[in-house]
């Protein structure tokens, strides 16, 4: 019975040696915040209406629907989803955070390995002459030999306090991290390429309605010409809408400049060089504005904005840390086994007594490091603090995002829908007030006053337009990008 018992001592006390608990804080996720909604009660759940025109449909915010992980097919153009998966294949910053993901895992694999034991195998054959003043080395008289050694070692560490496991779970999370940093660096790559792909629509319609006011600009100071040679108006009038035309000439060059190198920006978005020329054209009225918005709840986007899942990984690698740094201060155990053979000849290495064996343990405490260890885990503690407060941080910059991009929505349907009523009134007006120059019934101040206001009436809706259809892509960024839906 007794015997029986101090087995059971035996067995419990190798078990505590080899695998014993963890020392440090056991990681908790973060609860996610209280908060029922991402505005004030003055957010609204649907946007104005604007009829007759590209991009004026109202949309609609619907509480709690997911976002489809390729939320820019909701544009309904081909050609952005071609350039996206484009992008996705070719773009070198993706290229990169695969291959930091991948040297995450490996780092995993290779801490995993701390956890079985080490063993080396060597054989040193040598030629000795041995000094006739001394004993021979060797059970024989012989002083020139020569002597064939054969030894396998084994080492084993064990993590009696965890400090290999805390530190496997520190690069656990540093590779969980680095995942959420590939999620988010393909939907960066998507909201960009689909913030260029709208820049370059916008561009081309200002560009557009810039050469219309050009024309229209001279096609007035052609007609004043004619008046000036009749008689009917004075040099100072043709001279100002010289002016007026050179002015609205001039806003043509930064534009054109913006376009090509918005188209750059486009080419290498994809993964491409400037010179490449199979970038495609893109228009506004091509694109379709999404009428219903998905926005997930409050509650939910700590799950799913991965910038957010990033923070919270690194904030898990710093809390292992603690535990890495207090293991670091407790004593450590070792053992040490060893088996070989010695002989002057290959063959006879494991005969006739020749081999040898022997089995070490070791304990090891430092006694005295000048505060080193101490002062190390006071630094793993204070990562871990400011890794929470980053954390907390990025929580908070994430609904603010979510927030803005609403309000920016409703704003930019209002807007809309007073720069079409601007555009369609000074349209009017500049009609009006060609028909009446061309009857001599208007001075030229009049005709530059309703040339200005409709030119910049005409770039104030396609910039609205263009907003419009930004803030939208800007939400499915802010809300995630629904990664959590893919396939």
């Amino acid at each position: 019975m007794r015997l029986r018992r101090h087995s059971w001592i035996a067995t419990l006390a190798s078990v505590a040696l080899f695998y014993g608990c963890a020392v440090g804080p056991d990681f908790k996720r973060p609860t996610a915040p209280a908060v029922d909604r991402y505005g004030r009660s003055s957010l609204g759940t649907t946007t104005t209406a604007t009829t007759d025109i590209a991009a004026g449909e109202a949309q609609k915010f619907v509480q709690g629907q997911d976002i489809v992980h390729d939320w820019w097919t909701l544009f309904e153009s081909p050609q952005l989803n071609d350039l996206i998966e484009k992008a996705f294949k070719t773009n070198p910053t993706l290229i990169a955070a695969q291959a930091a993901l991948r040297q995450a895992n490996e780092l995993v694999y290779a801490q995993q390995g701390v956890f079985y034991p080490s063993a080396k195998a060597n054989f040193s054959p040598s030629r000795q002459q041995a000094s006739a003043a001394l004993s021979p080395p060797l059970s024989t008289n012989q002083l020139t030999y020569s002597l064939h050694t054969t030894q396998v070692d084994v080492s084993f560490l064990s993590d009696v306090f965890g400090g290999n496991r805390r530190q496997l779970e520190s690069l656990q999370a540093q590779s969980e991290s680095q995942r959420f940093e590939l999620e988010a660096a393909y939907l960066t790559l998507a909201s960009n390429v689909v913030a260029a792909v709208i820049q370059d629509a916008s561009l081309r319609e200002q560009i557009a309605a810039t050469r219309e006011i050009i024309e229209i600009a001279t096609k007035s100071l052609a007609l004043l010409r004619r008046q000036l040679e009749v008689g009917y108006i004075a040099g100072l009038d043709v001279a100002a809408q010289e002016a007026a035309l050179a002015q609205a000439e001039q806003a043509l060059p930064p534009l054109q400049k913006q376009l090509e190198q918005n188209r750059n920006l486009v080419a290498t978005l994809a993964g491409g060089f400037p010179s490449d020329d199979a970038v495609e054209r893109f228009e506004l009225a091509t694109l379709h504005l999404p009428q219903e918005l998905p926005v997930g709840l409050p509650s939910k986007l700590v799950e799913q904005r991965p910038d957010v899942r990033a923070a919270e990984a690194q904030m898990h690698a710093a809390s292992a840390q603690i535990g890495v740094a207090i293991a670091n201060r407790l004593p450590q155990f070792t053992i040490t086994a060893a088996y070989g053979g010695v002989s002057t000849k290959f063959s006879q290495m494991f005969a006739n007594g020749n081999p040898f064996w022997s089995v070490i343990g070791n304990a090891a405490q430092t006694l005295f490091a000048g505060g080193t260890l101490l002062h190390q885990q006071r630094a793993a503690e204070a990562a871990f603090e400011e890794a929470a407060a980053q954390y907390r941080s990025t929580v908070i910059t994430a609904f603010r995002n979510v927030a803005d991009t609403l309000y920016a929505l409703q704003a930019d349907a209002d807007s809309l829908k007073a720069a079409v009523a601007a555009e369609q009134a000074t349209r009017k007006a500049l009609d009006l007030t060609l028909k009446q120059q061309q009857l001599g019934y208007v001075n030229y101040l009049a005709l530059l006053i309703a040339q200005q206001a409709y030119q910049q009436a005409l770039s104030t809706r396609v910039q609205a337009q263009a907003s419009r259809f930004g803030d939208t892509a800007a939400l499915f960024q802010a809300l995630g990008g629904g990664w959590w839906t893919r396939p």
